[in-house]
């Protein structure tokens, strides 16, 4: 009996990862886009290199430098973010929207407010107030983003 339970949890599991590509994209897009054209945009990818590098010397490596050090960020922004998104998929259908404003939203305030206690120095997305709006714009458009992934897969 407990076989016939996993097949579909398990499926329903996987399904939730394209809804969680689907938002940390989005965020990604936006991050990346804003970065080139704005005087200040929050800078997630400076954190990201941050805690790689962090981690790199905690494992006892040399981090990565340069173009490569960004696209490992990216990277691992990427598979994070899909991995958080992906909870805007899991649960009851109804709802989709509430639940991925709520998690993206929850995900922007901790971008603003968890770096310098997670040891990665001072907040980049908190260089001005428009900063910090923005990035938590930009996780809670993630979010939005996931839930009308989310939608879409429940109408088919």
């Amino acid at each position: 009996m407990s076989e016939t339970t996993l097949v579909p949890e398990s499926r329903v599991s996987l399904r939730a990862l394209g809804p969680g590509l689907a938002g940390a994209l989005a965020v990604t897009l936006i991050h990346e886009g804003a970065r080139r054209v704005l005087d200040h945009p929050p800078r997630m990818d400076v954190l990201g290199k941050r805690s790689l590098k962090k981690g790199a010397r905690w494992l006892g490596l040399r981090p990565s430098r340069g173009q490569r050090l960004h696209r490992q960020a990216l990277l691992g922004d990427i598979l994070t973010n899909s991995l958080f998104y992906s909870l805007v998929a899991l649960g009851r259908p109804r709802r989709p929207y509430l639940r991925g404003a709520l998690l993206g939203g929850l995900a922007g305030l901790g971008a603003v407010v968890l770096p310098p206690f997670l040891g990665l120095g001072r907040r980049p997305s908190q260089a001005r107030t428009s900063t910090s709006l923005l990035t938590i714009a930009w996780y809670l458009l993630g979010g939005l983003a996931a839930a009308r992934f989310t939608r879409s897969l429940a109408t088919e």
